[in-house]
């Protein structure tokens, strides 16, 4: 919306006098200076241009007057805006890549995907509100192009991440720039068993700790990272597929610790206990997929939640994941205050130069061309 205003307007009283000197001006013109007997005759007399222009000059010196008082008062003109300040919350994610999320019990445009493969897929969703292409383990996965998702997104959030199997490990610090963390989230991964050229597995016990689960390590990094943070609320939301089996920390001890620094954790079971399909080669060498039993600890997910006031939910699909994510995003709203900004351009010399202009060729022309004798 555009603004007109003068910012020193007591300026513009001295157009009163002005128009006084102006009316006294015209009416001095009307009487007449000598008096005749008959001026018929002189109205036959043709009006130059030098007479048009000399009878032009006391109005043009007031509309020179005129201008620099404007150009006192100072006019400005702005665009005015209604601006918005969102103050966002600080989020710390912390997603389970342990073994278990191998499972492939979730699906992705019809096509079934692990379990940290959806994760991923709903968590681009609820950081950008854009769902993106993003690769399954084993690369079968893409979508050509984004397109919009369910979720609205959260541009106004501080947004982390952390990454836990058998220890955890913060990628990604509290941040705005919300395409780094999502650039972040794509190198995340399930250990897989590295082999030498025999075939053998070189990095066994290394993959047995990290294909194991530290929900207390994990909750405790993310409250590290958060206590210190200035934001109108500090949230956890903590996805897990499995039961906590490893780590230095207990989950309960962790829960305490979020309470004390006033962080709420909302946790997300993801699939349920029972058997779930796995990935496996069979002895011909081709892709199959294989029934193990899977165990999620929902209790201890519901402990952290009520611990901390927050909430817990379960998960057993892509779509009741979305829906996961959109009741937090109901739960965790940012706050938003408006306020009204205008941005002003001074135009006094709009009015200055023209006024200088006049005056200045009033005086020139009084004093050359039309310069009269006393």
């Amino acid at each position: 919306m555009n603004a007109f205003r003068f910012h020193d307007p007591l300026w513009l009283l001295l157009l009163i006098p002005l128009a006084v000197i102006g009316i006294i001006m015209f009416r001095r013109r009307s009487r007449a200076a000598v008096l005749y007997s008959d001026v018929a005759m002189l109205r036959t007399l043709p009006v130059t241009t030098a007479l048009r222009i000399k009878r032009m000059l006391p109005w043009l010196w007031l509309a020179g007057m005129a201008f620099l008082i404007i150009a006192l008062a100072r006019p400005q003109h702005g665009r005015e805006e209604f601006r918005v300040r969102t103050e966002g919350i600080a989020v710390e994610m912390c997603i389970d890549r342990s073994g278990s999320m191998q499972a492939m019990d979730f699906e992705i445009d019809g096509q079934r995907v692990d379990r940290l493969t959806a994760v991923k897929d709903v968590f681009h969703e609820f950081v950008s509100g854009e769902k993106q292409a993003i690769k399954g383990e084993d690369g079968e996965i893409e979508r050509s192009e984004r397109a919009s998702g369910k979720l609205p997104g959260r541009p106004d959030d501080q947004i982390g991440l952390i990454a836990f199997g058998g220890y955890a490990n913060a990628k990604c610090p509290l941040t705005l720039d919300h395409d780094a963390l999502l650039a972040v989230l794509d190198t995340v991964k399930i250990p897989h068993p590295i082999r030498n050229s025999r075939g053998e597995v070189i990095n066994e016990r290394l993959l047995q700790e990290e294909m194991s689960t530290a929900i207390g390590d994990a909750l405790a990094l993310a409250v590290d990272r958060l206590k210190d943070v200035e934001a109108k609320s500090k949230v956890i939301i903590l996805l897990s597929d499995g039961e906590s089996n490893s780590g230095v920390l207990e989950p309960a001890e962790a829960a305490e610790a979020a309470k004390a620094y006033g962080i709420k954790v909302y946790t997300i079971g993801v699939g349920s206990t029972g058997e779930a399909p796995f990935p496996a080669i069979d002895p011909f060498g081709r892709k199959v997929l294989v029934n193990q039993m899977v165990r999620l600890d929902e209790a201890t997910l519901k402990m952290l939640a009520e611990t901390t006031g927050g909430q817990y939910f379960n998960a057993t699909n892509t779509d009741a994941l979305e829906e996961v994510y959109a009741e937090i995003n109901k739960l965790e709203k940012s706050e938003t205050k408006g306020r009204r900004y205008t941005q002003y351009k001074e135009m006094y010399r709009s009015a200055m130069l023209p006024g200088l202009a006049s005056i200045f060729l009033v005086v020139v022309l009084m004093a050359t061309r039309f310069r009269s004798l006393p």
